[in-house]
């Protein structure tokens, strides 16, 4: 019988969940995309003094949300946690078409997307030493096109091989159900095991109370100035899940993807989350319920039970 290990996989080795501490569930170091030209967070400099602002506001673990061939910058993350006393967990996965060259997308399809997701989460990222901890996939906009299906498909492939974790980008908050009907239905993969992300950019309150009955994690992402339109319903509609019964499945996150965003350049940035969301959602549900979404459901989202061999201690 193969021996397993109940971990979260961050870039300094694995760790036991509850030694995440208080977390951003997802955020970006370093994103870049021709999608954001000269908004690129490109700077291991702007994104140690951002790992300083967000450790000092209390935070203890950040999950780079950040995928394959988007800037991920994997190589530096371990220095930088180190530096900065934050655990990081960095993500394998694929985004929506619109982030990557015709080029690169046809040799992923060529080479295998699902054995590329498996090897990062298992050997790690080329060159690096750092493995990844959770496979980030890309819905479209109130619906899944040929890409989407084909990243989930290699996704789901890669999930029942390691176990990782699946986060999924909602675009604009929408399509969580053909997500969950994709992902879950069709490709049998447990509903704990997803992320659902963004869904506050579409506080459709009967959406996230389905979504949540289904068992998957919703998390609420992305308090900055890209998308304060829906900051003011989000505690509302986070209150409504928790008197529904479903707090141990909200997450919090920051979601800073660009340079502008970041709080030393005169952004909210990764303190943010701490700084001002805690507190107001604080209002709402009160210090305990919050203090769970940041600590112990983090700790159950991104935990892994591992095979003993792809178990690797803390560095």
């Amino acid at each position: 019988m193969v021996s397993a290990v109940r971990t979260v996989r961050t870039v300094l080795g694995d760790i036991d969940p509850a030694d995440l501490g208080t977390c951003d569930a997802h955020d970006h170091l370093f994103l870049t995309s021709p999608q954001l030209p000269g908004h690129e967070l490109d700077s291991p400099t702007s994104a140690t003094q951002e790992l300083a602002a967000f450790r000092d506001a209390g935070g203890e673990s950040l999950i780079q949300w950040t995928p394959h061939g988007m800037g991920r910058r994997a190589e530096d993350l371990p220095e930088l946690s180190r530096t900065s006393d934050v655990r990081i967990v960095a993500a394998t996965g694929l985004h929506q078409a619109a982030h990557y060259t015709p080029e690169l997308l046809s040799r992923l399809r060529a080479d295998g997307l699902a054995d590329l997701f498996v090897r990062e989460v298992t050997e790690g990222i080329a060159d690096t030493g750092v493995r990844a901890g959770l496979i980030k996939v890309a819905g479209g906009f109130h619906g899944l096109d040929a890409h989407a299906r084909w990243t989930m498909e290699a996704a789901a492939e890669a999930h029942h091989a390691t176990g990782a974790p699946i986060a999924v980008h909602l675009e604009l908050g929408t399509g969580a159900l053909d997500v969950l009907d994709l992902l879950c239905g069709e490709l049998n993969v447990p509903p704990g095991r997803l992320i659902l992300g963004h869904l506050n950019r579409s506080p459709d309150l009967a959406i996230h109370h389905q979504a949540a009955e289904a068992g998957a994690y919703l998390a609420f992402d992305g308090p900055s100035r890209a998308n304060h339109a829906t900051d003011w319903r989000m505690p509302e509609a986070v209150q409504a899940l928790a008197e529904a019964g479903f707090t141990e499945q909200l997450l919090l996150g920051g979601d800073t993807t660009t340079s502008g965003a970041r709080a030393v350049n005169g952004g909210p940035g990764l303190p943010y989350l701490l700084r001002r969301v805690r507190p107001r959602l604080e209002l709402a549900l009160g210090g305990d319920v919050v203090g769970r979404m940041l600590k112990e459901n983090p700790a159950r989202a991104f935990a892994v039970e591992w095979e003993a061999e792809w178990a690797v201690e803390w560095a």
